[in-house]
C-alpha cells in the first residue's frame, strides 16, 4: 500500500507542478514579447510531454499488477526459498542463482507472457532494473496478442 501512496504523491505533485507551468506559460504568451512568447511555448510542450510520461509509467503499473495478480491466480509465480536482506529484497546471489531458469523458459517459449513475467521477476531479483522493466513490457505485449 505504501507504494501506491507514494505513486499517489509523486502523481499529485506532478500534476501541480504542471498546472502551476502552464499557467505560467499562459502569462508568458500573453506579453507579446518575443523571447517571452518563444519561453511560453516551450513551458506549454514540456508539461505535455510530463503528462504523457506520466500517463505512460502508471498505465506500465497498472498492466504489470493485473498481470502479476493473474500469474498469483494461475499459481504461476516462481515458489523458489530464496534469502532475504532484513528490508525484504531478496539477495543478490539467489536472484542471480535462479535467474538461468527463468532465461532458459522465456527462450523455450517466447510466445508465453507467463514466462517474461517470470523473467522479469528474476532480473528484478538479480537487481537489474532496466531489464526487469524490459521482459515486464514485453511480458505485457505478449499478452495482448494472446
Amino acid at each position: 500500500m505504501s507504494v501506491r501512496l507514494g505513486v499517489a504523491v509523486m502523481a499529485v505533485l506532478l500534476a501541480l507542478y504542471i498546472v502551476l507551468v502552464g499557467f505560467r506559460a499562459v502569462q508568458l504568451v500573453a506579453t507579446g514579447e518575443p523571447v517571452a512568447v518563444a519561453m511560453g511555448a516551450a513551458l506549454i510542450v514540456l508539461p505535455m510531454i510530463a503528462t504523457w510520461a506520466l500517463c505512460r509509467e502508471l498505465w506500465f503499473g497498472v498492466r504489470a499488477e493485473q498481470l502479476a495478480r493473474r500469474l498469483e491466480t494461475e499459481g504461476g509465480v516462481p515458489d523458489e526459498v530464496v534469502a532475504t536482506t532484513p528490508s525484504g529484497r531478496i539477495s543478490r546471489a539467489d536472484g542471480d542463482a535462479v535467474f538461468p531458469r527463468y532465461r532458459a523458459e522465456v527462450e523455450a517459449q517466447p510466445e508465453d507472457w507467463r514466462a517474461w513475467f517470470r523473467l522479469s521477476l528474476a532480473y528484478d531479483a538479480a537487481g537489474d532494473r532496466r531489464r526487469a522493466r524490459a521482459a515486464v513490457r514485453e511480458a505485457i505485449r505478449r499478452e495482448r496478442s494472446a
